[in-house]
């Protein structure tokens, strides 16, 4: 009745069975030599894994280890009369066990007799003593039928058992009592578990492409193939994935691919129990880069993890389709409900089944290649259908040789492709199915080159091939007019767009060469190119898709980097666009990268930036003849459309007038007629030299201040580390002296959360800050550490000095990170250089700021200036390595 393990190869030296039995000791004195056991058994393990031993046997020898160890306390402290018996249940129930796994075990107990609980905590004392991570419940057996009953959790672990100890009756009572078909038919069954994995990846946004993935909870990960396990066991009673094969669920080479993809997670999550001492079961970024070179990745930079990532995300890939097309087996199979959907024959080559798209005859790709494309126009055009059958998927899987490169170059199957592109619906979705089903990747083969392939930064959150798809569900948004909160303007300009499988293609091949070195801007667009040429398009269509690959990153760039209040720079970006037709291709896919490149990054206040670059430039390719306007004829006319404003609020003119004239045409063309009435409103309206002034921007969803004071070094810094210790992110500074020596500051900010500052923090950010310019104290703040998720991120800042006539132009490019603009601040204060304007950008996990500068007696920085300056900067923005970057990896195994 017992089902103990069998010792496995793997296990051998690693406990010695006859010091084990004859331990007769004090329970402290058992823990301890237990524990040492188990340390000992460890390293042993470590050193078998180290030199390439298979994974499933390590996983079964640690689980042979703790049983050994947990029979041991169980016989020295659990008296035989008192008839209880112990089962493994869960993992440890199955005789799979990982470094730091939970050893959980059930504890049956007769009903018609007193617990011994004194005897029970002991024993469970000594397995905790001894770090063995028990994981413990002790039940009657009527407890685990009614637990079970309630709870399909608790049924689930009940299917996973193996008696240790006991003569075995309350043990096949309670088998009896919670397998089918005492509870949960198959059926229910299968509805609850689907539910529970449901569940389990919206806790990951119902994606396997998270940064920092849970390899055992989320999507594609190792409870996924557990819970086709599951099911299985449930329905057929079969113990093995193998039993999948033989009721011709799976073929034998997606049991292949299901082994060795569990198996591939296996040894990560072995691997990664051992980086992280303890049941570590995300890949945090601390543990990327060393998981990387643990497994044999090399490569200049990123490289290596990169690599090792985007095998990782190859692997859970594999996972989610043979996890999707297995419960849509399951589901034809168990659940009725489905019956009532529609069954018909389409035409000659596809069916309706119960709602599902089928292949009317299993050599139907071999005698026609190209239904692998028709049968994505048959489902964009009927909405009738719910998605593709199980037992076609394979056929499309199975049949994916047949893309070969005369495919690929043959016009009717390039025909049918750009015809889905210009299928009024569902684009995005029948794009999305063929990544998934790997039709993508044989028709591009550059996209398949960037299937999983992630990058190791904060910025994009997604592997590549998801980001160019959600680039290509954001036009789809955009060309429905869904989301007018986040894309309205992109809306109205998208309505002039005539073919919008030139944007299509654009976001299709904007990121395709990532990874591949060199500029991915220039290379895509040549795979663009040699793309189209086979395509049936106008000339001028192919010429502007190629245009918009390699210029995808102009419009963001320029918004985002430069000062586009600058006539100067709208016409050196007009010239580049050419046209505007150019523009407005390029506006809508700018959109659409941006929004498309992790959650919360497109927002009200990057959406300005871009409308006011689009309706700039739109206004100066209709006035190119006139070339740039003027500096000075700008600010005139942004002087002019202000005094309008304040005489509507009754204002008198010459006073507005009086305060405008102190301020240089330079910094008036960098506000708009807004700011400048707004900002002349409140300084008019203070009661002495110093007015703070705080206003909420809807249209931006940002809040702007206003600070006006008898200038003084470090004003700046001291307003920098207010925003630092409200948490409060700075996106933009314009950065004033009027002529009589006073401060003309205006900072534009988000809360930590993205949004403009509420009420009660505009107020305390005013008395803050009123405060802080009364008392001038400006001794700097304590550095503030560096948050976990940004330190393997942590590289040397790049410093640049450029000179601009009287003045130093000080370009900062760093990692972004709580505090960054009050360290800036207070190092240009500590060099004794006076701040004049500032430009604050910044893109995801990096900022790049740009500061003009003087000496304080109004010169450009010398030599000596400059390298003081840098000094002070570094010693501020970069921190020490032991500080930000993990301990060298303590183990050492070369797996691909």
């Amino acid at each position: 009745m017992l089902n103990r393990l069998l010792a496995p190869p793997a296990s051998r030296n690693c406990l010695d069975l006859a010091a084990l039995a004859s331990l007769d000791v004090s329970a402290e004195a058992l823990s301890r030599e237990l524990n040492a056991a188990r340390v000992r058994a460890d390293k042993v393990l470590a050193r078998t894994f180290e030199q390439g031993t298979a994974i499933r046997e390590l996983v079964q020898a640690r689980a042979w280890v703790i049983e050994q160890l947990v029979l041991t306390a169980w016989h020295a402290l659990i008296d035989a009369d008192e008839q209880l018996e112990l089962v493994a249940v869960g993992g440890f129930g199955r005789g799979e066990l990982h470094p730091h796994s939970d050893a959980d075990l059930l504890i049956l107990c007769p009903e018609d007799r007193a617990v011994p609980e004194d005897m029970l905590e002991a024993f469970i004392r000594v397995l905790w003593d001894a770090d063995l991570h028990p994981g413990h419940g002790v039940r009657t057996v009527n407890d685990c039928a009614a637990q079970a009953r309630s709870d399909v959790t608790v049924a689930t672990n009940l299917m996973e058992t193996r008696l240790l100890a006991g003569c075995g009756d309350l043990y096949e009572a309670m088998v009896r009592r919670t397998q089918p078909p005492g509870l949960w038919p198959a059926e229910e069954f299968f509805a609850a578990k689907s539910a529970e994995q449901h569940q389990r990846h919206e806790q990951f946004e119902d994606t396997v492409y998270n940064l920092e993935p849970d390899l055992k909870n989320g999507p594609g990960g190792l409870r996924d193939i557990q819970m086709v396990a599951w099911v299985a066991r449930r329905h057929f009673g079969t113990s093995t994935l193998h039993g999948l094969v033989e009721h011709g669920l799976l073929s034998e080479r997606e049991h292949e691919q299901l082994i060795e993809a569990r198996d591939r997670l296996w040894a990560i999550r072995w691997a990664l129990h051992q980086l992280a001492g303890r049941a570590e079961e995300r890949l945090l970024f601390d543990h990327q880069r060393q998981l990387a070179a643990l497994f044999g990745y090399t490569g200049d930079g990123n490289e290596a993890v990169e690599s090792f990532m985007q095998d990782y995300y190859r692997t859970v890939m594999a996972v989610e389709r043979l996890n999707e097309q297995l419960l849509q087996m399951f589901e034809e199979e168990l659940l009725s409900g489905r019956r009532h959907l529609p069954s018909a024959r389409l035409d000659e080559h596809f069916s309706l089944h119960h709602g599902y798209l089928e292949a009317n005859d299993e050599q139907a790709f071999v005698r026609r290649p190209s239904l692998l494309l028709e049968l994505f126009l048959v489902l964009a055009d009927n909405d009738q259908i719910r998605g593709v059958r199980a037992s076609t998927i394979r056929l499309i899987r199975e049949h994916l040789f047949l893309i070969d490169d005369g495919f690929r170059r043959d016009p009717e199957h390039l025909a049918l492709f750009l015809a889905l592109l210009k299928r009024p619906r569902r684009v995005y979705s029948q794009l999305e199915r063929m990544g998934r089903y790997g039709i993508l990747a044989r028709l591009i083969p550059a996209y398949g080159q960037v299937t999983g392939r992630m990058q190791f930064d904060l910025f994009h959150v997604y592997t590549v091939d998801q980001h160019i798809l959600f680039v290509v569900r954001n036009i789809r948004r955009i060309a429905n007019g869904l989301n007018p909160e986040q894309f309205g303007n992109a809306i109205k300009v998208f309505a002039s767009i005539e073919r919008p499988e030139v944007l299509y293609l654009a976001a299709l091949f904007h990121d395709i060469a990532k990874g591949r070195g060199g500029d991915h801007s220039e290379l895509g667009a040549s795979d663009a190119r040699d793309f189209l040429d086979r395509l049936e398009m106008a000339e001028a269509d192919r010429a502007l898709v190629c245009w918009l690959v390699e210029q995808h990153l102009l419009m963001s760039m320029t918004a985002q980097r430069r000062d586009i209040s600058d006539p100067a720079v709208v016409a050196e970006f007009a010239a580049a666009v050419g046209d505007r037709r150019h523009l407005e291709h390029l506006y809508v896919l700018t959109v659409a990268d941006i929004a498309a490149t992790r959650p919360k990054l497109w927002n009200s206040w990057k959406d300005s930036l871009l409308k006011d670059l689009f309706e700039s430039t739109c206004r100066q390719l209709a006035e190119a003849s006139s070339g740039p306007r003027d500096r000075s004829a700008q600010a005139a006319e942004i002087r002019i459309e202000a005094l309008e404003l304040l005489e509507r609020h009754d204002l008198a003119r010459d006073r507005a007038e009086a305060i405008i004239a102190r301020l240089h045409d330079a910094v008036i063309a960098r506000l708009d007629a807004d700011q400048l009435a707004w900002s002349v409103e409140r300084a008019l309206a203070a009661t002495d030299r110093t007015q703070v002034a705080c206003r909420n921007l809807g249209d931006k969803g940002i809040t702007e201040i206003f600070m006006h004071a008898p200038d003084f070094d470090g004003l700046v810094a001291l307003a920098a580390r207010e925003f630092d210790r409200m948490e409060i992110n700075v996106l933009a500074a314009r950065i004033a002296t009027t002529s009589d020596e006073m401060s003309w500051n205006l900072f534009q900010l988000m809360d930590a959360n993205g949004h403009a500052l509420n009420d009660s923090d505009t107020a305390r950010l005013e008395r803050a800050l009123l405060r802080q310019l009364d008392q001038r104290d400006i001794r700097p703040l304590p550095g503030r550490p560096i948050p976990r998720r940004l330190r393997p991120f942590m590289r040397r800042s790049e410093i640049r000095f450029e000179p601009v006539a009287v003045q130093t132009r000080l370009e900062i490019g760093a990692t972004d990170r709580p505090g960054l603009l009050s360290a800036i601040a207070e190092g240009l204060l500590a060099a004794d250089v006076r701040l004049h304007d500032a430009r604050i950008a910044t893109f995801g996990q990096r900022v790049e700021d740009v500061f003009m500068l003087t000496t304080l007696d109004g010169r450009a920085l010398d030599e000596i200036a400059r390298d003081r300056l840098e000094a002070e900067l570094r010693r501020r923005l970069d921190p020490r390595k032991s500080e930000h970057e993990g301990e060298p990896a303590t183990i050492g195994v070369a797996r691909r």
